[in-house]
């Protein structure tokens, strides 16, 4: 047999390099033109990632040259992630988004989507990451939601959606959860246990907060539900549960709190102003080891601020402001030892230094306290 010219072995070679590397399968192909096209071409710019993709290139190629330059990438022949730019697309998510069956990641935010989120979407069985932050998405978010077995983040964050919470307790992977800034009504449902981190501020939610809801959450750590319509007591186990590091439930409706001891806590941050709580500040708060910031601004406090609180190391940050507190306010915090900063103005102290940052805002006239107290002469020091 004659040997092969080397001319021909080359041609051979390239040929072999070709299809070793293969196509994108035909399905995930037909899912990136749907995606595009419900896209308003006049909001794709020319320096934009969608503006590269030119599907006369294959997708999964190595086509980092003039096609394909971002917005994907790829695992063998498949397309794992969906990662676009903030360049102010405008349209819907095509439901055939879900022919892209080994996808990992979507991260759309920051853009200008509008519409129902695709109900398909939710059926993507290997996705972990789904980011449709600040876009603007409307309608509810279907039950299905908790079909998504392998997610991990859901950011479906600064939208018009709404309807109740979403269902997502058998969503046990679900790590981080942010539905913040949305029209969401109703309770908080019962919240999947693997949960770390839950933002769900700014939306229109009522009822109590329930121990269903938050039952057997032991890694959660951040806990933001902030400007909602929320009622009823703040019940002591909340403060309780056992990775608990920042709490904010500012700007509900919220009309008492219980503080129990706490056990081995690891709270840092709490912040519950702007509720309508009354009672006396509890000193129990001083009994949590780490806490270093507390805010019970602008609610209905009575009595004094207890000496024990000038005396905690690890406080650093304490707004008290806009109260009814009453009585002289602990020296300890105007004795050049202590490094808190905070308000404790517009309440019904006496004897705040004005030379204190602290005391920097008036106090309340003795009209306003005298008749919060009853009328009957001074409030109690």
């Amino acid at each position: 047999m004659k040997p092969i010219a080397a001319g021909v072995f080359l041609i051979l070679l390239l040929s072999v390099t070709t299809t070793a590397a293969g196509t994108t399968l035909s399905s995930d192909v037909s899912a990136l033109k749907a995606i595009k096209s419900a896209i308003d071409p006049t909001t794709i710019p020319s320096y934009s990632c969608l503006a590269s993709w030119n599907f006369t290139s294959d997708p999964c190629s190595d086509h980092h040259v003039t096609h394909f330059l971002c917005g994907l990438s790829c695992s063998a022949d498949r397309v794992t992630q969906l990662t676009f730019d903030r360049a102010g697309y405008a349209g819907t998510l095509s439901p055939l988004v879900s022919q892209l069956t080994q996808l990992i990641t979507i991260d759309i935010s920051d853009n200008k989507f509008s519409g129902q989120i695709p109900t398909s979407l939710f059926t993507l069985p290997n996705l972990q990451t789904l980011n449709l932050r600040s876009n603007s998405f409307s309608g509810t978010v279907p039950p299905i939601i908790s079909s998504l077995k392998s997610i991990e983040t859901l950011d479906i964050s600064h939208n018009s959606l709404s309807g109740s919470l979403p269902d997502t307790s058998t969503s046990l992977t679900l790590t981080r959860l942010d539905l913040s800034f949305n029209n969401f009504t109703g309770p908080i449902p019962k919240l999947p246990q693997n949960l770390i981190e839950l933002a769900i501020k700014s939306n229109f939610l009522s009822g109590l907060l329930s121990n269903i809801s938050f039952n057997e959450l032991n890694q959660l750590e951040v806990v933001e539900i902030s400007n909602n319509s929320l009622t009823g007591i703040i019940p002591g186990w909340f403060f309780l549960q056992p990775a608990l590091q920042q709490i904010n439930l500012a700007n509900n409706r919220f009309t008492s709190i219980e503080i129990l001891k706490p056990i081995n806590s690891n709270l840092i941050a709490v912040d519950a102003g702007y509720n309508e709580i009354v009672g006396d500040l509890s000193v129990t708060f001083t009994a949590y080891d780490m806490l270093s910031s507390l805010s019970l601004r602008y609610n209905k406090l009575h009595g004094p601020i207890p000496e024990e609180y000038s005396r905690k190391t690890t406080l650093r940050r304490l707004f008290l402001d806009g109260n009814y507190l009453t009585g002289m306010p602990p020296k300890g915090f105007f004795d050049g030892k202590s490094w808190v900063s905070g308000s404790f103005g517009d309440n019904c102290l006496k004897n705040c230094p004005a030379s204190s940052q602290l005391c920097s805002k008036s106090q309340k006239p003795w009209a306003i306290c005298r008749q919060e107290y009853g009328g009957k002469g001074k409030p109690k020091s």
